[in-house]
């Protein structure tokens, strides 16, 4: 296993499935299978879940609400999407906790870096909601602070494209995928891996990221034993 501890960042709009809205609970399953297979394996998991797939807070905004509001509203989505996530796994076997940076002590745990340490070290799977707690901030960047945090080997972006193109392979047949980019390449070449701000964070602390199709069975296992899976973006 080249990767102990990993953080699985995974998009709201995954749980989708072929829906248009909400979570698909077969695709839920699918992923809970695949985390449940690394974990097992040795390998302690941390997960950031989006919420695009119940709310967007950006999009709220264009349609006129108050971008404040709207960000703490699609917070309250990903813990709905965490909680979803959470069920799927218990409900195979696998532990887990649920930490919030925003307080629900009905539902979750605060977020608390050693407690989740901790329970990382128990093999509790740890899933980290409502973002950073504060509103302007992505997921993504929730997810970048989280791994630096708790000093997660690397990011694993599960997505449904298999890596990093210099050009959308969903329009462009002849779109040319890195299996390897250096973070000055992807500044330069204006790729879009994740937000400006988690991606320089990632850069800053040496954080590698990976982005690979989550939807294919058995790419997160192959991911941490450390195959050529996706696209590696590295100092």
């Amino acid at each position: 296993m080249k990767y102990k501890r990993i953080l699985l960042k995974l998009s709201g709009e995954a749980l989708m499935g072929n829906k248009g809205f909400g979570i698909d609970q077969d695709r839920l399953m699918e992923y809970a299978r695949e985390i449940k297979a690394v974990s097992e394996a040795g390998c302690q998991v941390a997960i950031v879940i989006g919420g695009g797939n119940i709310f967007r807070g950006i999009q709220a905004e264009k349609g006129g609400m108050d971008r404040v509001h709207g960000d703490y509203m699609g917070m309250l989505a990903t813990m709905i999407n965490s909680m979803a996530i959470q069920s799927a796994l218990e409900g195979i076997g696998v532990q887990t906790r649920l930490q919030s940076a925003i307080k629900m002590e009905q539902i979750c745990e605060p977020y608390i870096r050693r407690r989740a340490v901790r329970h990382l070290e128990k093999g509790r799977v740890v899933i980290f909601g409502a973002g950073t707690g504060n509103p302007y901030f992505t997921t993504d960047t929730a997810a970048t602070l989280r791994a630096i945090e708790i000093e997660a080997n690397v990011i694993l972006k599960g997505t449904r494209v298999d890596g990093i193109y210099n050009n959308d392979p969903e329009k462009d047949k002849n779109a040319i995928k890195y299996e390897t980019i250096s973070f000055e390449e992807v500044y330069t070449k204006g790729l879009e891996v994740m937000d400006m701000t988690a991606f320089t964070l990632c850069k800053e602390n040496k954080l590698p990221i990976i982005v690979f199709d989550m939807n294919k069975k058995g790419n997160l296992s192959h991911v941490i034993d450390g195959q050529k899976i996706g696209t590696l973006v590295t100092m």
